[in-house]
């Protein structure tokens, strides 16, 4: 079984339904300290850092990973953390996709 930070996205033109609430739990095992909405639609995970400079550089790194994968998160981020969101907009809602951005992040 390929893990998810060893795949590469796939683009999606929309027209299909977004992950069940099922299948996204069974997702997340495979990304941990990432966290499910509640409506289980968006996966989000905050990264504490020592100062500004450090989560500014994360988030550039973050930055240059989406566009290699064409597949971009919401990003906010100020002194000392940086926090990543992924949903796929085409279909509003979750993808794999967005598991396996998380998983990438993850590897960074």
């Amino acid at each position: 079984m390929t893990s998810l930070a060893q795949k590469t996205c796939v683009p999606c033109q929309g027209g299909i339904p977004p992950l069940s609430r099922e299948s996204a739990r069974g997702y997340m095992e495979q990304v941990p300290g990432w966290t499910l909405s509640a409506a289980a639609d968006r996966i989000s995970r905050r990264f504490v850092f020592d100062d500004f400079k450090s989560a500014m550089a994360f988030v550039n790194r973050v930055g240059e990973l989406a566009e290699e994968e064409q597949h971009h998160p919401d990003i906010t981020f100020g002194w000392g953390y940086a926090e990543v969101t992924f949903f796929t907009h085409k279909i509003k809602g979750l993808h794999e996709n967005d598991f396996v951005m998380a998983a990438k992040v993850n590897a960074l």
